[in-house]
C-alpha cells in the first residue's frame, strides 16, 4: 500500500522544493538597492492614510461567516439532487437533518440581528 503514495510524496518534495529554492535564489541572486520609495507602504497608488489597525465593523465578517455556510450547504446539495433518486430514503432524512440545522443557524442569525443593514 505504501507504493501507492510514492507518487504523491514526490510531487509534494518537487512542490516545497521548487518554491523554497525559487525563494533562495531571488535572495542570493536578485538585485538589493533599497531607497525610501521601495521601502514605503503602497496600496493601490493612494498614499495610506490613518491607523493599519482601525477596527471594522464587525457585521461585514457576520455577513461573510453566513454566505460561507449557506454556500457549503448548496453545494452539499447540488450533487444530492442530482441523485436523490438512486439513494433512497435514508439519503432523504439524512438531508432533511442537515437542512433542519442550517435553518436552525438562519433562525439563530436572523434573532441576533445579523441580516439586519444599517
Amino acid at each position: 500500500m505504501r507504493e501507492v503514495y510514492w507518487p504523491l510524496i514526490l510531487v509534494a518534495i518537487l512542490a516545497f522544493g521548487f518554491g523554497i529554492g525559487t525563494i533562495v535564489i531571488s535572495k542570493l541572486v536578485g538585485p538589493k538597492r533599497p531607497d525610501p520609495s521601495k521601502l514605503s507602504p503602497y496600496e493601490c497608488g493612494v498614499e495610506p492614510v490613518g491607523d493599519a489597525r482601525k477596527p471594522f465593523f464587525i457585521h461585514y465578517y457576520m455577513i461573510a461567516l453566513l454566505f460561507l455556510v449557506f454556500d457549503i450547504e448548496v453545494i452539499f446539495l447540488y450533487p444530492w439532487a442530482l441523485k436523490f433518486k438512486e439513494m433512497g430514503s435514508f439519503a432523504f432524512w439524512e438531508m432533511a437533518v442537515f437542512i433542519v440545522i442550517f435553518l436552525g443557524i438562519f433562525l439563530y442569525a436572523y434573532v441576533k440581528g445579523v441580516l439586519e443593514w444599517e
